[in-house]
């Protein structure tokens, strides 16, 4: 199995085949497959047997049946962003691995600088908060294009010495905005200057080659796009770039004591791992990610491009609505505003129908709904899954709300 394999392309019958094994399309019709997506009955399957087998043999003689199994979750995960296993460490979330990473940059001075796109990720900017800009160091926001988007010029112009990070959200969280990463990242290779990409929602969207993005560190999540569970996140580093960064705590997994009695610290990139994980997720993260690879993320992207266009064309005739997306090129979040209707309104009483939406605020990405003047915003975030008739339904119902 390899990314650059060429399945077959998604038809609609193959979209109905793909739903018949997906429980959650049966009782919800899900627009908030940005926040957490809907599993498939063999990734639910892999980790009912797993915690079964706990259950019946004990936790850690599952554990250690399982490893192999488990241990796909990292190759397949190599394979998907075409890099090497040892440059993988599967984690708990996305935040989990974008926080550990930066906090084992080392310590921070003053008048160091962070730069960052407008729409990064709000924890992210929290963690750079507590831990640099308590130190004297600042973040500052490149500029954006007259798209909307992370500006590689311009964010070459403010290159200096002091600059210690680039961190780029590759897919925010509030709207449908691209940006563009590997140019971002030539930037970043050019003036040798660590590069951080925040792929929560690129992770299973977007074809991902990390070569050509150019990044040192990248984050993902299972629970979105690649349809996996909760409390499961992928952490790519740079095998090179690893030597930089002492993990701000270790355990016997990441650090084992040598004969000497002092720690050994891990190669590879599960020095970012604990001794303590869930085999159980990790068996249905591995099957999330062969799913993602069996369909082809050529076909997931060009399938959710096709559905995410279709929305946000209906959506911009009905009177009253404002979608709200920016950028040259857009992925399935279609961000909107119903006049007259906070978003986390439009959410509440679409639930109320069955639908089910998601609403950001400016804590999601602060610098960009600041920047626009934003509060509260609208997002249905569309699958591969998304059929014709869920987003009619969909629209229809916004409609009503409109008026």
């Amino acid at each position: 199995m390899n990314a650059s394999s060429h399945p077959a392309p998604l038809t609609d019958a193959a979209i109905e085949s793909l739903r018949a094994r997906t429980p959650g399309v049966r009782t919800t019709v899900h627009f908030n497959h940005a926040g957490a997506s809907l599993s498939s009955m063999d990734t639910l399957e892999a980790m009912r047997r797993q915690l079964w087998r706990e259950a019946e043999m004990g936790p850690i003689e599952a554990g250690v049946a399982a490893r192999d199994q488990a241990e796909q979750a990292r190759i397949l995960a190599a394979v998907l962003l075409n890099a090497q296993p040892a440059e993988i460490a599967l984690t708990t979330g996305n935040s989990s691995g974008w926080g550990s990473t930066f906090a084992a940059l080392g310590n921070w001075k003053a008048g160091d600088r962070i730069l960052v796109a407008r729409q990064e990720w709000g924890g992210n900017i929290a963690a750079m908060h507590i831990a640099a800009v308590r130190a004297g160091a600042r973040i500052e926001a490149i500029p954006c294009d007259d798209s909307g988007m992370a500006d590689p010029a311009a964010l070459d112009a403010m290159i200096d010495e002091r600059v210690r990070l680039i961190s780029v959200t590759w897919l925010p969280a509030n709207g449908g905005l691209i940006n563009p990463a590997a140019a971002i990242g030539a930037v970043a290779r050019r003036h040798g200057i660590p590069y951080f990409v925040d792929a929560a929602q690129a992770v299973g969207q977007l074809p991902i080659d990390v070569r050509e993005v150019g990044c040192d560190v990248l984050t993902g999540v299972g629970r979105k796009a690649l349809r996996g569970p909760r409390e499961t996140g992928l952490l790519y580093i740079r095998q090179d770039f690893l030597p930089r960064l002492t993990p701000a705590w270790v355990d016997t997994h990441s650090a084992p004591l040598d004969d000497d009695g002092l720690p050994a610290m891990r190669t590879d990139a599960a020095r970012f791992e604990p001794s303590e994980r869930s085999y159980a997720l990790r068996c249905g993260l591995a099957n999330a990610l062969r799913e993602a690879l069996d369909i082809g993320i050529d076909n997931v992207r060009a399938r959710i491009d096709r559905n995410a266009r279709a929305l946000r064309a209906l959506l911009a005739d009905v009177p009253g609505v404002d979608v709200l997306d920016q950028g040259r090129e857009r992925s399935g979040l279609v961000s909107f505003a119903v006049a007259g209707n906070a978003g986390s309104a439009v959410l509440r009483m679409l639930a109320e129908q069955g639908i089910s939406i998601s609403s950001n605020g400016p804590a999601y990405t602060p610098l960009d709904m600041r920047a626009r003047g934003l509060a509260d915003i609208a997002r249905a975030s569309v699958s591969y899954l998304t059929t014709d008739a869920e987003i009619d339904r969909l629209v229809e119902a916004i409609r009503r709300l409109a008026r």
